[in-house]
């Protein structure tokens, strides 16, 4: 563990779901100090206005000019995609020290182009992307502590890439004609997600959207061919659920030639051994959200099908904390050598 006795931290982007998750989390956590948090309304109010399970007494909600950066080691960014770019951009070099958790999707993607393509916004901090590192926390624990910028995953994409990258390594399942079926709660559209998705009986019905091109396509697909030096065929749909949290994804896959389901279910045992926040079910288990919702666990269960060699995989967690904020706080853990369970447990 970091003999570090506490970091100075701020949370930009304060008052939003991930935001208030980020900062619950934080506020037990015995190795940091908040020095600001930050957002573009409500300032001067407390943290506990917007969410009263905060009970530590932390700075009020004050505007990012007011950031003084050469007295902070870490920055949260929790923001729409495209502001988190042009605040690391005019920041970078004030405090070299510095280092930043993103939370948004700026520097997900390797390619700037692909991110135009993907997110119709012009990337402004082109030249940094290379001090960037996509971090699944699990993934990638030997080579963090190498870059300033640590970009948190999407939800969905972690839900998805936790159970199939060890098997695509390994071999175990073929890599045409992925099926992936994934329901989220309605947070992971962020507190504007009325005006993403206005669709009748919003909050009694579930919705699919985004069957040809989503987002978090391009995100997968970089990341499986960077780890696993494969190209796979995948489709992907996602869903919105009447319910406030958690994600639940149902991964259809087929089994190489003398694979069984005990093999594919052994190799993720083995793969995550070691590992504090994947759950590994015993084989053919039923799974929902219950069991992962607060909690910065994935649980993934591998079930049999009717048909011959043909798999299901479930995978769940919950979307505002393994999905966002607490997996931040996992890769500040290992960023910092903390211990990785540190405020999560």
């Amino acid at each position: 563990m970091s003999k570090l006795k506490k970091i100075n931290i701020a949370v930009i982007g304060a008052t939003g779901f991930t935001g208030l998750d980020l900062i619950y989390l934080l506020s037990k956590h015995p190795k940091v100090k908040f020095i600001n948090l930050c957002a573009t309304k409500n300032l001067g109010k407390k943290i506990s206005f917007f969410d009263n399970r905060i009970k530590k007494k932390l700075p009020k909600i004050s505007s990012v000019k007011n950031i003084n950066w050469n007295k902070l080691d870490l920055v949260f960014l929790s923001l729409p995609n495209g502001d988190a770019q042009k605040i690391i951009k005019k920041t970078f070099n004030k405090n070299k020290k510095l280092k930043y958790i993103d939370l948004s999707a700026d520097f997900r993607i390797k390619d700037p182009l692909v991110y135009y393509k993907n997110y119709k916004i012009k990337h402004k901090a082109k030249n940094l992307i290379k001090h960037s590192l996509y971090s699944i926390s699990e993934f990638n624990k030997k080579n963090i502590y190498n870059y300033r910028i640590i970009s948190n995953p999407g939800c969905y994409p972690t839900s998805i890439q936790l159970p199939l990258i060890p098997l695509i390594k390994k071999n175990l399942i073929s890599s045409d004609n992925i099926v992936i079926d994934s329901k989220s709660g309605y947070s992971g559209a962020g507190k504007k997600y009325k005006n993403k998705f206005n669709y009748k009986n919003f909050y009694d019905s579930t919705f699919a959207y985004s069957p040809k091109v989503h987002r978090h396509i391009c995100e997968i697909d970089q990341e499986i061919y960077k780890i696993t030096k494969k190209k796979v065929s995948f489709s992907f749909n996602p869903h919105l659920l009447p319910t406030f949290r958690g994600i639940l994804s149902s991964i259809y896959v087929t089994g190489k030639r003398k694979v069984n389901v005990n093999k594919i279910r052994n190799e993720l045992v083995k793969f995550y051994k070691k590992t504090k926040f994947i759950k590994i079910l015993k084989l053919n288990s039923e799974l929902g959200t219950g069991n992962v919702i607060f909690t910065n666990n994935c649980e993934i269960s591998v079930c049999e099908t009717r048909i011959r060699n043909k798999y299901v995989i479930f995978s769940a967690l919950d979307n505002l904390i393994k999905g966002a904020a607490g997996q931040a706080i996992q890769n500040m853990n290992l960023l910092f050598r903390f211990s990785e369970t540190l405020g999560l447990k």
